[in-house]
């Protein structure tokens, strides 16, 4: 007799890249399968990314999800109650409690998907990124085209010269690079 296992594993999977790399885009995908098969799925976003809806998950290609902006990660405890799913989009805005906050999450038996960019427009690890990273079971690193040469590209250049960590923008503001056109753009090529 086939027995159902009723068990929740709990995990964290994390999509990591370049902006432009499809990252929102693959965090939407895995949410509606989620939900196509009827798991009870919640979605977070920072509340300071309102660059196509306050309230949406929107990726470039205008498709979105709805989800629930919030200032800090250990609101996410309070709103996850009894879901199998949470999905986490622009993860780097979060402080390094997300990282505490998904590990719990997971140990409750929740699946959690985070997107996010890995590194920020001067080339270094962002936010929790990194230790998210770490203590994932999954993570897909997802790249865009780089504009310059059509290679693969794993950089977010600025196209300004603001130096603030945090600048919202879309491709007014940044574009994809790879590691050789990226270190030309900013002057650290060796050639």
């Amino acid at each position: 007799m086939f027995l159902e296992n009723t068990k929740k594993t709990g995990s964290i999977e994390v999509i990591c890249g370049s902006m432009f790399s499809g990252k929102t885009e693959e965090l939407i995908r895995r949410l509606r399968r989620a939900q196509f098969a009827n798991l009870k799925v919640e979605i977070y976003k920072p509340a300071v990314d309102v660059r196509y809806s306050e309230a949406e998950v929107v990726s470039h290609d205008s498709h979105s999800i709805p989800s629930t902006p919030i200032d800090s990660p250990g609101s996410m405890l309070l709103l996850s109650g009894d879901v199998d799913v949470v999905g986490i989009d622009e993860a780097q805005f979060f402080d390094d409690t997300l990282v505490e906050v998904a590990q719990a999450l997971a140990d409750r038996g929740v699946r959690v998907i985070v997107a996010g960019l890995d590194t920020d427009f001067a080339g270094k690890p962002f936010g929790p990124m990194p230790a998210l990273m770490a203590v994932a079971e999954d993570v897909t690193k997802v790249h865009a085209i780089c504009v310059k040469c059509g290679s693969l590209a794993n950089r977010s250049h600025r196209l300004s010269s603001d130096d603030k960590l945090v600048v919202l923008g879309e491709q007014d503001k940044y574009e994809p690079l790879c590691r050789h056109c990226y270190n030309k753009a900013t002057g650290k090529a060796t050639e």
